[in-house]
């Protein structure tokens, strides 16, 4: 039996206490784990000095996969920096990908299956920015690459094949964008000649933004640069239960880190009230980057059907604390 390599980075706020869940989890499954803890965020700052040490980011780079809980983001500390963005661009994690599918909840739509896949290393993240006429003119520089919408599109292309989904929609503001999203817009439709079995639509980014509210059902694969995949993203997930069952997958060439989207969400800390099913659903997309599809089917239907039974935190209208529904996930599994 294969033993894989797994690199846990729990992180701040309810970060830890998610990722030891997902870890127990984990462990009830016929798989063989090889998990190393390593230190990201503000209390890794606290600590060394860094809130990504160089460490941690080889500790990623030689795991077959990664596990991230949250970190807290202070404004304004000398010499801090936002590890996710720092990890993701360092580690050339491209591919933001986030799924919203219905969940057996009254607060989810029901008939949403779609995969929003994000460009997670460039555009208005490019980090480019500048003040000027004595601070009085604030500069940001938005960044497309040829490179850089070659490989997200094909992604979502490949995404829509391997998923065995039947639509793309690219979505983009070329409009007014005329170079940015114009390369962008242009290098799609190129890629899409590739895939001659995939329909492939374009859609204004606020069109989309519309759209998804009045019927989300219609979307399949949504693909897009960063500022427009982040915020669609986290519009898209409130159809489908919120963000306590959101999941993330941030996937490079080499490294591929899974992550819950909910934050460090201080308040929750030691609560024991902390929803532990957003980065169950993370681990799921895990099992099926390491291809363990069955296991991480096995997940998602534990996690539905503890959803559906409330067996659940209170924000699922359940009365569970974060450890019984471990518990309860790993009686189902």
């Amino acid at each position: 039996m294969m033993n894989y390599k797994i690199c846990l980075l729990p992180g701040d706020g309810i970060g830890p206490e998610v990722i030891a869940s997902a870890k127990d989890v984990l462990t009830a499954l016929p798989i063989q784990w090889d998990f190393i803890e390593c230190g990201i965020g503000f209390g890794e700052y606290q600590r060394s000095d860094s809130p990504l040490p160089d460490s941690t980011i080889r500790q990623i780079r030689h795991a077959d996969a990664t596990l991230f809980g949250a970190v807290t983001t202070p404004p304004n500390i000398p010499n801090y920096f936002s590890p996710v963005v720092r990890m993701r661009q360092s580690l050339e994690l491209f591919s933001n990908l986030r799924p919203c599918r219905s969940i057996p909840h009254p607060s989810s739509r029901s008939g949403i299956d779609l995969i929003i896949v994000r460009e997670n290393t460039e555009g208005l993240y490019s980090g480019i920015e500048r003040l000027e006429d004595d601070g009085n003119r604030a500069i940001t520089e938005r960044v497309i690459t040829r490179k850089g919408s070659e490989r997200i599109i094909r992604k979502a292309f490949d995404t829509a094949r391997q998923t065995g989904r039947k639509s793309v929609h690219v979505v983009h503001k070329a409009n007014v964008l005329r170079q940015t999203c114009g390369l962008f817009r242009a290098i799609a439709f190129e890629i899409a000649k590739e895939y001659p079995e995939i329909t492939t639509h374009e859609m204004l980014v606020d069109t989309c933004a519309m759209e998804l509210v009045r019927a989300p059902e219609q979307f399949e694969v949504i693909v897009t640069t960063n500022l427009f995949g982040d915020i669609l993203s986290d519009e898209a997930c409130m159809f489908v239960g919120g963000l306590g069952v959101a999941a993330s997958a941030n996937i490079g060439a080499d490294a591929a880190v899974f992550e819950p989207v909910h934050g460090s969400a201080p308040p929750l800390v030691g609560t024991s009230k902390a929803n532990p099913i957003a980065t169950y659903l993370a681990a799921a997309m895990l099992l099926d980057y390491i291809n363990e599809k069955e296991s991480a089917e096995r997940l998602r239907n534990a996690v539905e059907a503890c959803i559906a039974n409330k067996e659940s935190t209170p924000d699922l209208d359940g009365n569970l604390t974060t450890s019984q529904v471990t518990e309860r996930v790993i009686e189902k599994l």
